[in-house]
């Protein structure tokens, strides 16, 4: 941890030197494998194929104008699977290094595990299934639990459809990231083939000497870099392991 001085003034007009200790900001990105261990299927492990559809015809601009009741349903059925999913220990356990750790998990994601397993700093990249959006102003967001249809309009007028960053669509939201990974004195990536950009580029913006981990049954090629250490191993097992060397480094 850092120590932080403060400077409290007595009544007799004297100054007292406190020193505080602040915890050390650890940044998470997270992706599907930590999610898979919850029953929601990835799309790596289905040779190409996401719950049988081309990534193409559900997941892109190009497949919301062509179909976009196809999209509805793929997208109001992986609703329904979250829904039923739960939390698994990898999430609970990276819930519990809020106890120690100033801890930001990044996660590529559109689920809410991390949410319901406790974790309370989370920003989500590529949206979340929960949410519903203009297809005309990404602004216009609101919540859904339901099902999304055809005919449902957003308060410009526009057909609502998922609150999903689509591959072929830009990621606002990692302009945000990149300031919290710049600034992590730890960074763990879990459950992430590190394929996918520009999520995948966040490891970039990691300072050299900052201790870095990977969590993954399967550890991606990454090239070489300093204090990089692998777990490789599911996220449930894994996390335990990077908690206890983390806590153990304090």
């Amino acid at each position: 941890m850092k120590a932080i001085k403060a400077i409290r003034f007595c009544t007799d007009g004297f100054a007292v030197l406190h020193l505080t200790m602040a915890k050390k900001k650890l940044v998470i990105l997270t992706g599907a494998g930590i999610s898979a261990e919850s029953g929601l299927k990835t799309f790596r492990d289905s040779d190409g194929l996401w719950e049988g559809y081309e990534v193409t015809e559900v997941a892109t601009p190009r497949g919301w104008r062509k179909n976009p009741q196809l999209v509805l349903d793929f997208y109001n059925a992986r609703r329904k699977n979250v829904a039923d999913a739960q939390p698994n220990a990898a999430h609970y356990g990276l819930a519990e290094l809020e106890k120690d750790f100033d801890v930001t998990i990044i996660t590529q994601n559109i689920d809410d595990l991390h949410e319901r397993a406790g974790s309370t700093n989370i920003l989500h990249l590529h949206g979340e299934i929960f949410k519903m959006r203009s297809e005309w102003d990404e602004t216009l967001i609101s919540e859904i639990r339901g099902d999304i249809k055809l005919g449902d309009i957003a308060a410009d007028g526009a057909q609502l459809r998922p609150h999903i960053v689509w591959f072929e669509e830009p990621v606002p939201k990692i302009e945000e990231a990149i300031p919290l990974v710049f600034a992590a004195d730890i960074f763990v990536v879990v459950g992430t083939s590190l394929v996918v950009y520009p999520a995948a580029g966040l490891l970039n913006y990691v300072a050299l000497d900052t201790p870095k981990y990977i969590v993954d049954k399967k550890i991606p090629y990454t090239s070489p870099m300093q204090n990089l250490t692998l777990i490789e191993k599911p996220a449930t097992e894994g996390v335990k392991e990077l908690a206890t060397l983390l806590i153990n480094q304090l």
